[in-house]
């Protein structure tokens, strides 16, 4: 859901960019169109004098294009505008519940985590003998590494606990197999 929510957004930005251009774009073509007009006026006020006519055409010209010109420019900006503000509350109504959906899922791994931080001593007793699982698991460590192995080796470790013998069997990575004494 939070991931349709995130497009959602990003579509929306993306449509108001697009707006955006557009109406920059309209913006150059009018802009355009009076440059063209004004250089067409500069070239009729350098021509001979008496040509009265052409001036007024001119300045006719030049007020059309003004004309068509400030509608295009207001349209352009109204639009831009309106995009703007609909890609704005959308991206924040979208932000918004991104944010409440990430409290939620914060919220879920709290709760599990603490389940799992669960703490366990595990001690063998046998006839006044008391050894603890992480004395049988060092000493097989140092029987792997007396063995010519690295620690760093280890995968998987299986414990045979035989009280009766005081000896802990051990299988290292499902191969290699041996005892030590507790």
């Amino acid at each position: 859901m939070a991931r349709t929510k995130k497009t959602a957004g990003k579509n929306v930005a993306a449509e108001a960019q697009a707006a955006a251009r557009k109406a920059v774009s309209e913006a150059q073509a009018v802009a355009r169109k009076v440059a063209a007009v004004e250089k067409a006026a500069e070239t009729s006020e350098k021509a001979e004098p008496g040509t009265e006519e052409k001036e007024t055409k001119t300045a006719a010209a030049v007020k059309n294009a003004a004309a068509e010109v400030k509608p295009a420019a207001k349209k352009a900006v109204k639009e831009t505008k309106a995009a703007a503000k609909t890609a704005a509350k959308e991206t924040k109504a979208a932000a918004k519940t991104v944010v409440e959906e990430t409290k939620k899922a914060a919220k879920k791994a709290t709760t599990r985590r603490s389940k799992k931080d669960m703490k366990v001593n595990a001690y063998v007793e046998y006839y006044g003998k008391q050894v603890h699982e992480n004395t049988m698991i060092a000493d097989v460590k140092k029987a792997w590494k007396k063995s010519g192995h690295k620690i760093g080796e280890i995968k998987t470790m299986d414990l045979y606990i035989k009280p009766e013998e005081s000896k802990v069997y051990y299988v290292i990575n499902e191969t290699e197999s041996g005892s030590v004494e507790f």
